[in-house]
């Protein structure tokens, strides 16, 4: 068996090559106290909060908006921080093990074709733009031991960065 094939190469009826440009674990957080988290991260550990974008479904009279991700940078890393609304769309549900990993690729399709001939389960359908959580086009598997992982276009920077 050759390398390739034991890295999840061509073996698996896959034969173009994935590359990530980054893994960026998603922590969520109960509405609405991501922004509450931000603030803890940067206090507690120098996080640098590099962009930010808002839930869209979030009325504008409502008090505090809804944090759809908003991206730390910690030393050479970077987390996502998200409020957990109980919303069919939310990646995780209440209850659920409230992590989502994050990789961003230039080939959302090949990837996530990829992960499905490796054994897991593609959830819901590519979605793209403001519904996005990096704003271009994004899909999600769960893999065999429950993890989800959403997989996108490398996250557009946001203008509406609140410090």
């Amino acid at each position: 068996m050759t390398q390739e094939v034991q890295n999840g190469g061509a073996a698996n009826g896959v034969s173009k090559a994935v590359t990530f440009s980054a893994v960026k674990p998603q922590l969520f957080v109960e509405a609405p106290k991501a922004s509450d988290a931000v603030q803890f991260y940067k206090t507690a550990f120098g996080a640098e909060e590099v962009s930010r974008a808002n839930h869209p479904k979030r009325k504008a009279e409502q008090e505090l908006p809804l944090v759809l991700s908003a991206e730390l940078k910690l030393g050479s890393s970077a987390i996502l921080i998200s409020d957990l609304v109980d919303d069919s769309s939310a990646p995780v549900k209440t209850g659920g093990n409230g992590c989502v990993i994050c990789l961003e690729t230039e080939d959302v399709k090949a990837a996530i074709s990829k992960a499905v001939n490796a054994g897991a389960v593609s959830e819901d359908e590519l979605t793209e733009g403001e519904g996005a959580c990096c704003g271009g086009l994004a899909g999600k598997v769960k893999d065999p031991y429950g993890f989800v992982w959403q997989i996108c276009t490398p996250a557009k920077k946001c203008a509406d960065v609140e410090a």
